[in-house]
């Protein structure tokens, strides 16, 4: 048990500290020497540095946002086999907590006074490592919702709470986990969810009072807009 503790401590500090390099604002400042929370929408997000910068600082934002994910996990997986021992620990369980200290970093940077992004590249980025078919039926899911709605927010919105609901269905009925480590599973996704939702509030607000800007493309801009990452 203490071993488990002490693997679970130093996976969760090394997620938070990856988490928290924003690679929007890292971005924006090498290219642009601008802070990209200062213009459009304010978020330290792909939309926003896309809308606000073009393809290729959006390009770069997205590489390492789901760079720094998949580097969490694959760490905290090597932590807890050199600490409490291979086939000692679930890989899965690790791995979505290690994804909700990368998100928390990504959210509340330390690096950068607690103001980051929204976690969803983040959280897409965890399932490559731990979960695979739920990233290959995720994505779709979201882009089908964006070409329907045209809103970022409205398919994050919807994938965040489809997430949950899908991992316990592929866990349970695909591949056929222990329904107790399928409940764990999803009690943790269902806590990303959560956080996600949670970091739309604002967007949800908007979509309500009808001022929420559809997914459009446009020339890149330093105006206010009101979308995510």
């Amino acid at each position: 048990m203490t071993n488990l503790i002490i693997a679970g401590v130093i996976s969760a500090v090394i997620s938070y500290l990856l988490g928290s390099c924003n690679s929007s604002i890292i971005v924006v400042r090498l290219l642009k020497h601008e802070d990209i929370r200062e213009h459009g929408s304010k978020n330290a997000g792909l939309t926003n540095t896309l809308r606000c910068y073009g393809k290729f600082p959006a390009l770069l934002t997205l590489i390492g946002d789901l760079g720094k994910g998949i580097v969490s996990v694959l760490l905290s997986i090597l932590v807890f086999s050199l600490i409490v021992g291979k086939g000692e620990f679930d890989s899965q369980t690790v791995g979505y907590i290690s994804g909700i200290f990368a998100i928390l970093g990504h959210i509340f940077p330390i690096y950068y006074g607690f103001r980051g992004g929204k976690g969803i590249l983040v959280s897409c980025s965890i399932l490559i490592v731990i979960d695979w078919r739920t990233f290959v039926i995720i994505i779709p899911f979201f882009a089908v919702v964006l070409l329907i709605s045209k809103y970022v927010s409205v398919a994050s919105i919807s994938s965040a709470v489809f997430y949950p609901i899908l991992t316990f269905l592929l866990h349970f009925y695909v591949e056929k986990l222990d329904l107790q480590l399928c409940i764990v599973h999803t009690a943790l996704v269902a806590v990303t969810s959560i956080m996600l939702i949670y970091m739309h509030r604002t967007n949800i607000k908007r979509l309500i009072e009808g001022t929420e800007n559809k997914f459009i493309k446009k020339k890149p801009v330093k105006e206010e807009d009101n979308n995510n990452g």
